[in-house]
């Protein structure tokens, strides 16, 4: 039979010390980790939950909430007219924005790449519009495609045609409009691409032309796979961005539609036609002008889940952006 005492430490033994060091070592490690665990919790984790906990209230700010079970769900799933039409948007938004503007910053940050004189003029030229506020930038470029006065109809029709386009005060053109204004301020995009390109060994494109490879080859077996991280990386925060889209496509929207607006007045999303609302617009409207807080909350889950499914699709390997071995 085992000695039970000759399986106790003997004294001196470093078992103690070794405990105590790895419970040093996870203090100094969750010391070092508390300001993201702060900030995860309070800025990430408590609205969440409170925003699953809102979506089966009945809540006006006012009140006491109380609880409808699924009500809030069926109504923005299945009774809200405008929750249809304000997805269907965003979602384009997202397909259509995001892809041009990847391929317009790639493009302009080959082109700048590629110029030996007056390069700096032109990378200033083309981050300059990045640097306007939102909202300013959003009026500037109503003012250009305005339908009567707009410099850009009246050079259209001073090019011959006739019946120009009237932008954000036509459903079919206005949400290619604000794909346009976000072309517009491409720099921050062009400006990562541009660090992408220069960090290409240039050796590797030495060696591609020896071997009689040509532009496209280049491109497709040299620069793509260096690059393919940092398209990653343009996707997804792209995705992300363009799922919270709301201040573009208001301000666009209430300018075009010619309402004043004071102090006192309600603004209605959507102009023209509801062809650029969003649905971060809709979170708005519900929860801060109808006060119907449960609905806003399940329009922000149902956009929280959208955006961790594109996400978590992109981020996947058979989505082709990223080789095997990276």
């Amino acid at each position: 039979m085992t000695n039970p005492v000759a399986l106790s430490p003997a004294p001196g033994s470093p078992a103690p010390a070794l405990r105590r060091k790895h419970r040093r070592a996870r203090l100094r490690t969750l010391g070092f980790l508390s300001p993201w665990l702060v900030g995860f919790s309070v800025f990430f984790a408590y609205p969440l939950l409170a925003t699953v906990y809102f979506s089966f209230m009945h809540y006006n700010q006012i009140k006491e909430p109380t609880f409808v079970g699924l009500r809030n769900w069926t109504y923005v799933l299945t009774q809200m007219p405008l929750f249809g039409p304000a997805l269907w948007n965003t979602l384009w938004l997202v397909v259509v924005m995001v892809a041009l503007r990847v391929v317009f910053g790639l493009g302009i940050g080959m082109l700048v790449t590629k110029i030996k004189t007056g390069a700096g003029l032109f990378r200033t030229a083309f981050y300059l519009p990045y640097l306007a506020p939102p909202v300013a930038a959003t009026v500037a470029f109503v003012f250009l495609l305005s339908p009567g006065s707009g410099p850009v109809n009246e050079i259209l029709s001073a090019v011959g045609i006739d019946s120009p386009p009237t932008w954000f005060n036509d459903p079919a053109w206005a949400k290619p409009s604000l794909v346009m204004l976000s072309l517009w301020g491409i720099g921050d995009l062009m400006v990562i691409f541009m660090a992408a390109l220069l960090d290409v060994p240039k050796e590797q494109y030495e060696a591609a032309e020896l071997d009689g490879a040509g532009a496209w080859a280049r491109f497709r077996y040299v620069t793509w796979p260096s690059i393919t991280p940092i398209v990653m990386f343009a996707v997804v925060t792209g995705v992300v961005q363009t799922m919270q889209y709301y201040t573009q496509a208001l301000v666009a929207g209430k300018l075009a539609s010619g309402v004043s607006i004071g102090p006192g007045t309600v603004i209605q999303p959507g102009y023209p036609d509801h062809a650029t609302l969003t649905v971060p617009q809709l979170v708005y409207s519900l929860g801060f002008q109808n006060f119907n807080t449960g609905a806003a909350c399940v329009l922000s889950l149902v956009l929280f889940a959208i955006a961790m499914a594109f996400t978590t699709l992109l981020m996947r390997r058979r989505a082709g952006l990223l080789s095997a071995e990276d």
